[in-house]
């Protein structure tokens, strides 16, 4: 795969980013035309089209960027680990303990003591059920990727029955506090949190470009990898523990949104191919896209009434995936 070919998706997919942010911008119950925006823009605060602006939808659009961007890269990283592309963030059961420990923070009312109460206890569930996970794997010193998948899909269906269960014995506020977190929402009105997330999402990009070769040797197998030269083990340690840091600061930051880790990896693996070193970032850039479109979507469907944006992105990224399917076979 050539420079040329690379710049050129990465150009292309930037460019999309950029008039989708400016549409968002725009959008909303307070309409901005486009063109007021750059007068708004050159006198600064003060008016209250830049206070929409800066501090209510630019933040949203900043958080959809990194989550959408971090779900995708997760969701590649662990495909191409466990060569399955039907594989996604959601299925080692990450996000369900992230769930539950935000889920006993609402229960318990600890929401009033911190700002940082959320993400805190959903990053504690989180790095949870990734210790379980890489401690019930390990065989014999290595990692037994289809142990690895099944002990995540049933940690999943546990924590997923324990916030069931904390859902019917909680009160009536608790209980819509988990079921509105768990439809996912990027209503985040704090900097800082969405700072961090940023951080984390280009930082957790940059460190996957340094196993890009790896990743594509093993779409070969793991002893074709370890032929070609490939640390396997140590590779799938740092690849399993990088896509959980993703899902854990996503799920934490933002709720449950699913299917972007799914949708996006397996359509860009089909527009740019199959090569890491354009799949990575492609895959990131295009999650964010889509993201910040369906959020758009939830913000102005039914205005002045917002939906969960994990709503829009299941209805929207399931039927696209069944309908690319369908069409699949039929031709």
């Amino acid at each position: 795969m050539s420079l040329k070919y690379i710049i050129f998706w990465v150009l292309t997919l930037i460019t999309f980013l950029v008039i989708i942010v400016i549409f968002s911008l725009t959008l909303g119950v307070a309409g901005i035309p486009a063109g007021k925006m750059v007068s708004v823009f050159l006198h600064g605060p003060g008016s209250t089209e830049y206070s929409i602006i800066f501090d209510i939808r630019l933040p949203r659009i900043i958080l959809a960027f990194a989550v959408g961007g971090s779900l995708s890269l997760a969701g590649v990283l662990l495909q191409g680990m466990f060569r399955n592309s039907l594989v996604e963030p959601y299925t080692l059961g990450i996000s369900g303990g992230a769930a539950l420990g935000v889920s006993i923070s609402i229960v318990l009312g600890l929401a009033a003591i911190s700002r940082f109460t959320f993400p805190l206890f959903g990053s504690l569930g989180a790095s949870m059920v990734i210790g379980i996970l890489y401690l019930l794997s390990l065989k014999k010193v290595r990692i037994n990727l289809q142990r690895l998948l099944l002990i995540g899909i049933m940690i999943s269906f546990i924590s997923s029955s324990l916030v069931m269960l904390l859902m019917s014995l909680s009160s009536m506020d608790s209980l819509h506090g988990i079921v509105f977190w768990i439809m996912g929402s990027l209503a985040e009105s704090d900097g800082t949190l969405i700072q961090i997330m940023l951080a984390a999402s280009l930082g957790l990009l940059a460190v996957s470009y340094l196993f890009c070769h790896h990743l594509n040797a093993f779409a070969l197998g793991e002893e074709e990898a370890h032929h070609l030269g490939i640390p396997v083990e140590s590779t799938k340690r740092i690849l399993f523990l990088a896509s959980s840091l993703l899902t854990g600061f996503c799920v934490s930051a933002a709720g449950m949104i699913g299917f972007v880790g799914l949708v996006v990896p397996h359509f860009m693996r089909r527009v740019v191919g199959h090569d890491h070193r354009i799949l990575l970032v492609s895959s990131f850039l295009a999650g964010a896209i889509f993201l910040i479109v369906c959020d758009t979507v939830a913000r102005i469907i039914i205005a002045p009434v917002e939906l969960p944006v994990g709503v829009v992105t299941g209805i929207v990224g399931g039927s696209i995936f069944v309908y690319a399917l369908a069409k699949e076979d039929i031709s």
